[in-house]
């Protein structure tokens, strides 16, 4: 096959170079937004066929569209921009890409040096623009005309992509500068070198693989009374991470506790092992007393739960915590140890005899507080929308195996304390590295272009916040449908503190809003249903359309929701009491 070589001049050599590069390395998906210094890149990589291009005009919005498409195929997306600037738009993305670990290729285009530091038009100082939130970064030479120089081009891309993924997932930024002129007006100047430019100049080229996790012996704490906590995850492949866990904690004879953003929640066949309402058992003080461990393993993070995590650090359990990156991961200081490893590597050996009763306890709490939850959230609500009921109609109604974006703030702790435990195999994708609500609805679009149906579940500040997404409805490749939760404001923040000191606690926290979003979703052409209540939510999501975007709006009142979730938590977490079993002989003694 004969590389996809422009020869009209040297800017559009160079630039094909880079392309057929980026393709012979695995990239599939280009995600650029419009501006003149990025025009020879632009035109290389609209013209290649092995790529995707996906035009943007909010460079914000662009990067998190790409930083979706990278977390739904776990391979790097390019992503472009014009000078000046325009790239640093991008930095929330590559902070929640270096955070998350996910791949991005960020490209920045630039004028010459001779141009830099002269007030000459939209420049800036881009060297290192993003700081240490990028693994690696380079500046390119200006394009040359010359064989040396292209043979740079090719390896030093190559490198780029390689970085991206090895040894751990993350962003890379490359700053490309470029001398006029920058279309692909043809001069000659780079016919000679281009015949040199054939399939031997790329044959070398592979899509990056990184390292398969190997097999690893953990040496296991002598302690009998442990448990493993599955923190939020979206492995390649969810099966084959769930496999791997549950015969280790099967081995171990554990409990897994797993947060509502790990595969585990949602792909074990196996229930009795895997606990999903660990924070409202916590709540009840005597069982979170009488269930203390000794140990604790760790996978990838720690959950989102505040009640989790006080325990935790309350137990002074020693602490293994497993994620395959150099990063401190334990914001507990506790007595931790890490093993920078995937979870899979782990192996089971030489396991000690379990604690008699420890895992059937955490297991009859948890099926004690489930059945109270579902009561409280089936009962009848005549005074109307109970915000958590839409992620509870979401587990029930949604066909398996439906990929869910959910988005920080309230909706992320409404999945964790109330999306049960299943077997429908829905997939949880998530910004939660940075834990910031930026961005969210382009990645939630970058995640549902190219792949199976996807829903989004967020609030109405979320959505507001990144609203320019909508741009990208016209060019989404797929299916997205959002269940908006329109509670005219902050709802998270009446949970907190700062709700009892009002004023200023309403204008500067909860932050009301009064959005038509009916109106908003018509300027854009993206149908918009007002959900009358759980029956018809529930009718709406049971099937999802062919493609394109759809906004389901939830309305909820954001104070009482506030009283009632703490009601019904509440209430939930005393069905804990009496599951529980007391310390053992050996726990006692360590305790003492």
């Amino acid at each position: 096959m004969m590389p996809a070589v422009d020869s009209r001049n040297t800017n559009a050599l160079w630039c094909s170079v880079l392309a057929e590069t980026l393709v012979r390395s695995g990239l599939r998906h280009a995600v650029i937004s419009p501006g003149s210094r990025s025009t020879p890149l632009t035109f290389a990589l609209v013209r290649h066929p092995g790529l995707e291009c996906v035009p943007v005009v909010d460079e914000r919005s662009a990067a998190f569209f790409a930083l979706g498409l990278a977390k739904r195929t776990h391979r790097p997306v390019v992503l472009l921009c014009t000078s000046g600037t325009a790239g640093a738009n991008y930095l929330p993305a590559v902070i929640e890409a270096r955070e998350s670990g996910t791949p991005l290729l960020v490209v920045t285009a630039d004028r010459p040096p001779e141009m830099r530091d002269c007030m000459s038009g939209q420049t800036i100082d881009q060297q290192k623009l993003f700081g240490a939130f990028v693994a690696h970064f380079h500046e390119f030479a200006v394009p040359e005309a010359r064989l040396p120089m292209l043979q740079y081009a090719r390896q030093t891309l190559a490198h780029a992509v390689q970085r991206t993924l090895v040894p751990h997932g993350g962003p890379v930024h490359l700053n490309m500068p470029f001398r006029d002129p920058l279309p692909p007006i043809e001069d000659a100047s780079a016919h000679d070198v281009a015949r040199a430019i054939d399939e031997a100049f790329f044959e070398h080229l592979r899509p990056v693989v990184p390292p398969a996790p190997a097999a690893t012996v953990w040496q296991r704490p002598t302690t009998t009374r442990g448990l493993i906590v599955a923190g939020p995850a979206s492995p390649p492949d969810a099966a084959g991470y769930v496999r791997a866990v549950q015969a280790l904690a099967t081995g171990l004879g554990w409990p897994i506790l797993a947060d509502a953003l790990s595969p585990l929640r949602h792909h074990t066949a196996d229930a009795a092992a895997v606990v999903a309402h660990y924070d409202v058992i916590l709540r009840h003080e005597p069982t979170a007393r009488d269930l203390a461990p000794r140990h604790v393993l760790c996978l990838e993070a720690w959950p989102t739960s505040k009640v989790l995590r006080g325990w935790l650090e309350e137990s002074g359990a020693e602490i293994t915590l497993v994620a395959a990156t150099a990063d401190n991961r334990d914001a507990l200081h506790g007595r931790t140890r890490h093993l920078p490893w995937p979870p899979e590597a782990l192996a089971a050996e030489g396991i000690p005899a379990a604690e008699a009763g420890y895992r059937e306890a955490w297991v009859r709490a948890d099926r004690s507080v489930a059945e109270a939850l579902r009561a409280g959230l089936e009962a009848d609500a005549p005074e109307g929308f109970f915000e958590p009921v839409a992620g509870w109609t979401l587990a029930h109604a949604l066909p398996d195996e439906t990929t869910v974006f959910v988005a920080s703030s309230m909706p992320v702790r409404d999945v964790e304390y109330f999306w049960p435990h299943s077997t429908r195999r829905h997939r949880f994708v998530f910004n939660r590295g940075a834990n910031g609500i930026d961005g969210t609805l382009s990645t939630a679009l970058g995640v549902a272009h190219g792949g199976g149906a996807a829903v989004l579940l967020c609030g109405d500040l979320a959505f507001l916040h990144d609203s320019n997404g909508l741009l990208l409805a016209r060019h989404l490749r797929g299916s997205l449908t959002v269940v908006l939760i329109n509670n005219r404001g902050g709802g998270i923040f009446g949970h907190l503190p700062v709700a009892q000191f009002d004023p200023p606690f309403e204008e500067y926290f909860a932050t009301p809003q009064s959005v038509d979003f009916a109106h908003l979703c018509a300027a854009h052409g993206v149908p918009h249903v007002r959900v009358r209540d759980r029956g018809h939510l529930h009718a709406l999501v049971s099937a999802s359309p062919d493609a394109g975007v759809r906004v389901l709006e939830v309305r909820t009142d954001r104070k009482r929701d506030v009283a009632t979730r703490r009601r019904l938590l509440a209430a939930a977490s005393g069905a804990a009491g009496g599951e529980a079993v007391r310390p053992s002989h050996e726990s006692r003694l360590k305790k003492s």
